[in-house]
């Protein structure tokens, strides 16, 4: 993570919020300062901000190649088989950015016509102008017979869609989205790690007074155990991804498939990280204007999902990115597509490299399949 430039802070409307806040009730844990950043209603980062492409703060595997978003529309097409080709179904996507995965997913899935006659489609966005971009993006032949639909929450859908629907859900980096708490290790316990205000009135990172060993024996046992060679100071994140779990059981068929960077061990460190302008900074530089995100704990997403499913869903994976988009055949796929455009092949070729790349995405993002029990393995999982 970037060091705390002081130069570099801006105290934007965010930022003022935020500090009277925490000037009338105290210091917020950093999961609170997060879910502000993204989702405050009048200054979040995500609530009125296009940020994705080229001219934006950050560029998503979809937008590096069309390849990405069409291996995925196959890959529904083949989960939709395996579900029994039911006559109507939930194709969704969680943070669809501008659409560009969608679009391309649909314009492959082309292929299985009754496919399409088949899906609903929805996407869970609560961005006014990103979902202004998707609507442009999705006009078209593959999106006339069912239009797509827009909630800001999946959980509305939920309310609207009977849960013997089935539902095919997609989410390219979504998860690490999801606020974590931290915790600082302060021997012979630890501590949550907050967002308060210096002696200059800047926002800083600090500890709680209150240690985990006086107030939830469970937590600090469970800390003590995946992090047990921490050092006094060292910062860890554990992440509440119970809601993932408890949504998709909301279906009686269901199959999800999310593609994150992160790891499958606990992760150790400060992974929390601030993109502005294609470029890293501190997280409380510019609140509300830069896009923070945290690396996702892919085995603590695997434990959740057991714990609260209790049998009813079964997880594939996780594998690397590189791995999952191999086995769909994204070599063969990109072979073809340069042979029929030639002109951009090098193109092709570069963005096909960096969404395989052992230094990079491919080993660095990993993909997850959640699905119910009855249901084969996801296609990329075997």
């Amino acid at each position: 993570m970037s060091g705390y430039d002081p130069t570099a802070r801006r105290d934007t409307p965010l930022a003022l919020k935020l500090k009277d806040a925490i000037r009338r009730r105290g210091p917020i844990s950093v999961a609170d300062y997060m879910a502000a950043c993204l989702t405050d209603p009048d200054h979040g980062y995500y609530t009125g901000k296009s940020a994705i492409g080229a001219h934006g703060d950050f560029i998503t595997a979809p937008e590096i190649s069309q390849v990405f978003g069409e291996l995925l529309g196959l890959w529904s097409v083949v989960v939709w088989k395996q579900m029994g080709a039911p006559a109507s179904f939930n194709l969704i996507e969680l943070g669809p950015g501008r659409a560009t995965m969608m679009k391309d997913a649909l314009r492959a899935a082309a292929l299985a016509p009754d496919f399409l006659a088949a899906a609903d489609i929805c996407l869970i966005e609560i961005n006014p102008a990103l979902r202004a971009q998707q609507l442009a993006a999705l006009r078209g032949d593959a999106t006339q017979r069912n239009k797509p639909r827009w909630f800001e929450r999946i959980e509305e859908l939920q309310q609207h869609d009977a849960a013997d629907k089935p539902a095919i859900i997609i989410a390219n980096e979504f998860l690490d989205t999801y606020p974590p708490t931290q915790f600082v290790r302060q021997a012979p316990s630890w501590h949550w790690r907050y967002v308060g205000l210096d002696q200059d009135d800047n926002l800083q990172f600090c500890e709680s007074t209150e240690r985990t060993d006086s107030g939830s024996a469970d937590l600090h046992q469970q800390l003590e155990s995946m992090f047990p060679d921490a050092r006094d100071g060292e910062v860890v994140s554990r992440t509440a991804f119970g809601a993932i779990p408890g949504v998709v059981l909301d279906w009686h068929t269901v199959a999800a498939l999310f593609i994150d960077y992160g790891e499958t061990t606990a992760i150790g460190g400060d992974t929390l990280q601030a993109l502005r302008n294609q470029a890293y900074e501190h997280p409380l530089t510019s609140p509300g204007e830069a896009d923070l995100s945290a690396m996702v704990d892919f085995l603590e997403l695997d434990r959740i999902t057991e714990m609260v499913s209790e049998g009813r869903l079964a997880v594939d994976g996780p594998v690397p990115q590189a791995e999952f988009l191999g086995r769909l055949g994204i070599m063969e796929r990109a072979s073809r597509l340069m042979a029929a455009n030639t002109a951009k092949a090098a193109e092709i070729e570069t963005g096909i490299a960096r969404l395989m790349s052992p230094q990079g995405m491919g080993t660095r993002f990993k993909a997850i399949g959640i699905r119910s029990a009855g249901l084969p393995v996801l296609p990329g999982f075997a």
